[in-house]
């Protein structure tokens, strides 16, 4: 279970519309690629993407950009991730067939980690990353005297 790079440039850029969120200006695609480093045409991609899943919406005009659907508290990284992926993470099951028995209790494990993965990622955020970052941000640029 690796997190595919096309899903981390989604969240990168989902972070960085839900750390603009209470502005409520839509952000360029430059913008939003400029601050996460991501290729403004892969981005471009992506939002299409997001957008046809209902998570961001655009505003066309030279005052454009891309801006949230919903609250940032309402958007979880297993949306985003599903969303870009294309496929259900919690019940993507297998057609199981004939197996033998080690190969069912194999799946059976599997599947049990898949879940878990699911729910961590479920109950997860775009709020909650946008506060985990801030609190990096503020260890990090503390110093002592």
């Amino acid at each position: 279970m690796e997190l595919s790079l096309k899903s981390e440039y989604a969240v990168l850029a989902m972070v960085e519309l839900a750390n603009h969120f209470a502005i409520d200006q839509p952000l360029q695609i430059r913008q939003i690629a400029a601050q996460q480093n991501i290729p403004d045409r892969y981005l471009e991609q992506l939002l299409a993407t997001l957008k046809r899943q209902g998570l961001v919406k655009s505003q066309r005009g030279s005052k454009g950009g891309y801006t949230l659907s919903r609250e940032p508290w309402e958007i979880s990284l297993l949306e985003i991730i599903q969303g870009i992926e294309g496929y259900d993470l919690i019940n993507n099951k297998d057609k199981v067939g004939q197996e033998n028995t080690s190969l069912a209790v194999i799946r059976e494990v599997w599947e049990s980690a898949q879940k878990a993965a699911a729910d961590v990622l479920d109950s997860c955020t775009l709020k909650d990353l946008c506060d985990r970052q801030r609190q990096r941000q503020i260890a990090t640029t503390m110093y002592y005297i």
